[in-house]
């Protein structure tokens, strides 16, 4: 959809965030790691985040631990270039924001530097401290708690949390102080639908779920989950719109076919010689001259 045409969609701001909540309107998020699907999304959702999925998704990598500042820059730069309505959030990497408040702030600052609107990090407690410098600097953070990705190893794996008494009261806790410290909103992902729901109720910034049941105030899924663009497993959570791995294998089939059988290119996609030179190359010979 191009926006050439029509009237440029308003930006999303993150008081727009807040009023959002305060109505009872869901906001829509997903991610965007390259300039093509950021156009894609941008039309439709409220918030795009260049996620450190991007490894996983991506890149190959087994989870997020490999990813880099660098890497995030690098897919940051691409959809910021596409200069999206949506709200643009950057995820701090594995180590990006675990050795101190000064390269924490220099990282995200950096983020914000190449046309990301807010960070977000991952983390309860442990990052309150991070969360207030960064907060302090004046860059927006989005909070992140449950099925923290960056945790895979301490977590033995991709496991819902929340579901004993101490950790899911602990999570209400983070989330309580996550606001306190300046946290815009939070995204609760992998944590049973009830204890998300009182999450939401008992904070006043918005929640975004994955895999966190129906009443948070938004949702997220990956981009390439939602066109059924990813292979082999998927989570529980993830519901694929379309089969988008399918329909692209078959287009691409279908476009060797073409070739191999010499019924591409066509006519209509081939240049021509402008009527007098045809004549000229269609008579010209090698010549046997030689530089002297």
């Amino acid at each position: 959809m191009s926006h050439s045409s029509e009237q440029p969609l308003e930006r999303v701001t993150i008081p727009a965030l807040q009023q959002w909540k305060d109505k009872g309107r869901r906001v829509v998020m997903t991610t965007a790691y390259d300039a093509v699907a950021a156009r894609i999304a941008d039309p439709i959702v409220d918030i795009i985040l260049v996620g450190d999925s991007v490894g996983n998704v991506c890149l190959g990598f087994d989870n997020t631990l490999p990813v880099s500042v660098a890497m995030m820059n690098h897919h940051l730069e691409a959809v910021a270039r596409t200069r999206p309505h949506a709200l643009l959030v950057a995820d701090m990497p594995f180590l990006s924001f675990h050795v101190g408040s000064e390269d924490t702030i220099r990282n995200a600052g950096g983020f914000l530097q190449r046309g990301a609107d807010a960070v977000k990090l991952e983390g309860g407690a442990k990052r309150i401290e991070m969360v207030r410098a960064l907060v302090d600097c004046e860059i927006p953070v989005m909070g992140h708690l449950g099925l923290t990705p960056q945790s895979v190893n301490v977590m033995g794996g991709f496991k819902v949390q929340g579901r004993t008494t101490d950790t899911a009261l602990r999570l209400l806790d983070d989330a309580h102080h996550l606001q306190e410290a300046g946290c815009f909103a939070l995204v609760l992902e992998g944590i049973p639908a009830e204890l998300a729901a009182r999450a939401t109720e008992c904070l006043t910034i918005p929640t975004i779920g994955i895999g966190a049941g129906p009443d948070c105030s938004g949702q997220v899924l990956v981009f390439h989950d939602v066109l059924g663009l990813t292979e082999g497993h998927r989570p529980k959570f993830v519901r694929a719109y379309t089969n988008g791995f399918q329909l692209f294998q078959e287009a691409l089939s279908r476009w060797a076919i073409d070739v191999r059988k010499g019924a591409f290119p066509g006519s209509e996609e081939c240049y021509r010689l402008p009527d007098q030179l045809r004549h000229a190359v269609a008579n010209w010979v090698p010549s046997n001259s030689t530089s002297r």
